[in-house]
């Protein structure tokens, strides 16, 4: 029976090493592919690449002709292999990173006696990143969120060797588009552009989405950075507003809250509770829990004991690459803390406080300086009035006394 298997696997690896190794059959010589052209469309990244038969083997035509494209993925750190009759593909690269391609020729027929035989050499292709932009002014961290799968939000961070007057831009792209287009709506930190708000802007989910961050400044372009990213592994669902704290049987306590509201699958999120524990004598005992269930139950607390819950929530591997936790929720505690309503300091009384209390004196006060004006005025008509009438009412009796 082992024999029976050793000469199984000693067939395979002949067979192996023939099909490698095969580079005449019938007198004919198998030649790698020539022509190898390495082009860019202005998709920030998605590059087409192209090739032609060899010339030794343009006449063959009893024999079915293939080709094993090869090209290094830098994502991926690694070599990926395609086979293909056709001599054209496109695919994805880092732009700021050397492009490294290379392919076979493949032959299967009758010409090769039905022998799958592939050149042993290949044609290769090194294409360098472009050399363009000021050294060190690309920009830094650049992060896209897709908040609670509603909009995308992109931003990045300056580099300390950025001149101060540089003005940065952002393209992107994707396979529903013809070509690049610019930020629909950026976003700025201290008048400098700092993000790109897709509000409004589809974005397809499960397709690379090519992003490029390039600019100028008065020392000259600033050195682009090209980025690749699916955005449905983005995610960063909204904060939990909703968690309810309850004592069960035996003093147990029992914690449950709900889901952020939209188009998040509530199987796809693992959730965090960060369990805060105060004792009598004010030190604090703290656990994070991880549950896959929107309900928690403890063990039995102690009265002169202070317990306090928040959770927050993200994506599990099941269902994206990789994604962003959610803000946390506010704390729920028990017992409940009761936060005693104090008089405002007059430090932390806001500033237009003070602005209508300014107001009000001074209406107050013109008022009352308007109030005393006429008063004034009018005891100052009264007096002439009444001497005038005394002086007539003399008159007047001196005149009949007379007569």
């Amino acid at each position: 029976m082992a024999s029976k298997k050793m000469t199984h696997q000693a067939t395979l690896m002949l067979l192996l090493i023939t099909w490698r190794e095969s580079m005449h059959c019938n007198g004919l010589t198998v030649d790698p592919p020539e022509d190898l052209v390495i082009s860019d469309p202005g998709h920030l990244g998605h590059l087409d690449i192209t090739w032609s038969p060899p010339a030794s083997l343009i006449n063959v035509t009893e024999c079915q002709k293939q080709y094993q494209l090869e090209y290094f993925n830098t994502y991926k750190n690694s070599w990926t292999a395609i086979r293909t009759s056709r001599m054209t593909h496109s695919s994805q690269f880092d732009l700021m990173k050397d492009v490294r391609v290379r392919v076979y020729t493949l032959l299967n027929g009758p010409c090769t006696n039905g022998t799958m035989t592939k050149s042993k050499s290949y044609t290769e292709l090194i294409r360098k990143p472009l050399s363009t932009g000021v050294v060190g002014t690309a920009v830094q961290d650049f992060v896209c969120v897709y908040h609670n799968m509603k909009y995308v939000e992109c931003s990045w961070g300056r580099s300390p060797k950025m001149p101060t007057n540089s003005q940065q831009n952002l393209y992107f792209w994707h396979k529903e588009l013809e070509q690049a287009e610019e930020c629909p709506k950026y976003l700025f930190s201290s008048g400098t552009r700092s993000g790109c708000n897709f509000t409004g802007k589809s974005l397809p989910e499960f397709t690379n989405i090519n992003f490029c961050v390039n600019g100028s400044s008065s020392e000259g372009p600033l050195k682009p950075t090209f980025i690749s990213l699916q955005i449905q592994n983005q995610v960063k669902p909204d904060t939990t507003e909703k968690v309810h704290l309850q004592t069960g049987p035996d003093m147990q306590l029992e914690l449950h809250w709900d889901g952020p509201a939209g188009r998040i699958p509530g199987h796809c999120l693992e959730w965090e509770v960060e369990h805060n524990q105060e004792e009598p004598d004010g030190k604090i005992a703290s656990q994070q829990i991880s549950t896959k269930q929107t309900t928690l139950s403890l063990p039995a607390i102690h009265d002169n004991q202070s317990n306090c819950f928040r959770v927050r929530s993200r994506l599990h591997k099941y269902c994206a690459e990789k994604s962003f936790w959610s803000e946390w929720s506010r704390p729920t505690c028990h017992p409940e803390k009761q936060e005693l309503a104090s008089e405002p300091e007059w430090d932390t009384v806001p500033v237009y406080v003070y602005i209508a209390v300014a107001i009000i004196a001074i209406l107050v006060l013109s008022l009352c300086v308007g109030a005393v004006l006429k008063v004034r005025r009018s005891r100052q008509v009264k007096k002439p009035d009444s001497l005038l009438t005394t002086l007539f009412a003399r008159n007047s009796v001196l005149t009949v006394t007379d007569v």
